[in-house]
């Protein structure tokens, strides 16, 4: 990566997490997804169940074989092969998993959380029931604020996620939002966590590489 640019990336990310403490989170700022593994693995010695969030980031990260190595009960939805009722078992039961691990969809500088969840199993779990969250986000997911989260959301987040999920609502076919009332639709809950929610423990990790979507 380009010095200067690798430079004012770190910058943006140092302060966002800035905004993420004054705002209650738990805040790590992270050279690199190798930088990173280490502490994931630290973080989940404590736990006997780990959740994954349905997250694109964690696939790129590449944790989930060291945690089941470490003797960790791993609550993945998103197997292959996986009944309806299956999957759904599985959501809940990361709803009160000890350790949860996923991604945002969006993080604003001032240290706002914003997603949009289909199902609401991810922004349950993120807001409520495991003992501990963690977070990973690349810096290509911080962004002004709430209204162009939600821009980057729809634009650039739900299209592929809509199409690698299988669903087809009118953003498949156009790549654009259409705001659509279709069956299909994916963009069913939005979330906007501003500050730690009581009784929970959210850790931020900030990765200075682009990851997910």
């Amino acid at each position: 990566m380009d010095e200067s640019l690798c430079w004012h990336r770190q910058l943006l990310l140092e302060k966002t997490a800035e905004a993420l403490r004054r705002n209650g989170f738990t805040a790590k700022v992270f050279a690199n997804r190798q930088e990173l593994r280490p502490f994931l693995i630290e973080a989940a010695q404590d736990a006997s169940t780990v959740g994954f969030g349905g997250s694109i980031t964690l696939a790129q990260i590449g944790i989930a074989g060291e945690l089941k190595r470490a003797g960790k009960s791993l609550i993945i939805h998103g197997r292959p092969g996986l009944a309806s009722e299956e999957r759904f078992a599985l959501m809940r039961q990361q709803l009160s998993c000890d350790l949860f691990l996923s991604s945002t969809n969006a993080l604003t500088i001032k240290g706002q959380l914003v997603n949009i969840d289909g199902t609401g199993n991810r922004v349950g779990a993120m807001a409520f029931g495991p003992r501990k969250v963690v977070l990973i986000v690349g810096v290509n997911k911080i962004v002004h604020d709430v209204d162009s989260a939600l821009r980057r959301i729809k634009e650039v987040v739900v299209p592929p996620n809509a199409h690698r999920m299988g669903y087809a609502p009118p953003c498949t076919k156009t790549g654009v939002c259409a705001d659509c009332n279709s069956p299909e639709r994916v963009c069913r809950i939005t979330t906007i966590i501003e500050r730690q929610p009581r009784d929970s423990h959210i850790i931020v990790c900030l990765v200075n590489e682009n990851l997910g979507y």
